[in-house]
């Protein structure tokens, strides 16, 4: 499973969050991979977005959450590029890239899985 648990996991296994090797980030629409991060129990503490001096659209954003169960925080910092080009996403938890994070050992799972526990 390459470390992922929950939302990321079905993203990934699902096509929409993919890794690009030569950005060595992840690209994605920013909604799906936050929303995904919020299935993994994440709780939305912080939300900004920038914007191009410009024109004014949005250049990109930055988002934290906390997971109340395991004190885990989640980090997204997403770059927007033209369309149809997806967003250029840096993930991380706790500190370390979601590349190599084992989800599990920190307790990052849906809901329902950790509810279960």
């Amino acid at each position: 499973m390459n470390g992922f648990t929950g939302g990321l996991n079905d993203l990934r296994e699902q096509g929409r969050m993919t890794w690009g090797e030569g950005e060595h980030v992840w690209v994605g629409m920013p909604e799906d991979i936050l929303d995904a991060l919020a299935k993994d129990g994440f709780d939305q503490c912080k939300r900004e977005m920038t914007t191009s001096h410009r024109d004014c659209r949005p250049a990109g954003g930055v988002w934290q959450g906390v997971n109340p169960r395991t004190g885990s925080v989640a980090s997204a910092i997403w770059v927007t590029r033209p369309a149809p080009l997806k967003a250029m996403m840096f993930i991380q938890i706790n500190g370390e890239s979601v590349r190599t994070l084992d989800c599990q050992s920190i307790g990052v799972g849906n809901r329902e899985e950790t509810a279960h526990e």
